[in-house]
Order: C-alpha cells, then structure tokens, then sequence
C-alpha cells in the first residue's frame, strides 16, 4: 500500500515535471515566434524607410533636372535673343555702309556732270 502510495506521488511529481516542460517549451516557442514578428516589422520599416527616399531622392533629381532644363530654356531664348540683336546690328550696318556707298556715288555722278 505504501508502495502505491509512493508510487503514486512519483507518477504525480513526473506528471508535473512533464507539464512544467511542456510549459517552459510552449512559452520559449511564443517568444521566438514574437521576437521573429518584431524582427520582421523592423526589416519591413527600414525597408519602408529605403522606399521613401529613394523615392525621394528621385522626386529631387527630377526637379533638378526640370530646374536645368528651364535654365538650358532660358539661356536658349536669351541666346537666341542676343542673335536676333547681332543680325539687326549687322544690317544696320550694311545699310548703312550701302547708304554711304550710294552717298559717294551720287557724289561722283554729280562731279562727272
């Protein structure tokens, strides 16, 4: 009887050791598991995060580029402004080198007659 008895506890106490693995097992695996999530949303904000300025970089680059090619504009009217400016000037001048040249001309007809 005694025996039983003891044999009882034994089976009981093991039962509880059992258990209290079981427990301590369930529980490591629920930390991991949280630790695995926590991990995986931090990779998943910093990539976020890369995203995002990237995407900004690449909204700054392309106003840059736009800045440029206005000035490049710009700097094409100004250009072509400044042609327009130096051919008007030129045949300013022809005419009036021509005028001189009609001038001296009408000189010497008149000195002829």
């Amino acid at each position: 009887m005694i025996m039983m008895m003891v044999m009882k506890v034994m089976i009981m106490m093991l039962m509880m050791m059992m258990m209290m693995m079981m427990m301590m097992m369930m529980m490591m695996m629920m930390m991991t598991m949280v630790m695995l999530m926590i991990m995986m949303m931090i990779v998943l904000m910093l990539m976020m995060m890369m995203m995002m300025m990237m995407m900004m970089m690449m909204m700054m680059m392309m106003m840059m580029m736009m800045m440029m090619m206005m000035m490049m504009m710009m700097m094409m009217v100004v250009m072509m402004m400044m042609m327009m400016m130096m051919m008007m000037m030129m045949m300013m001048m022809m005419m009036m080198m021509m005028m001189m040249l009609m001038l001296l001309l009408m000189m010497m007809m008149m000195m002829m007659i």
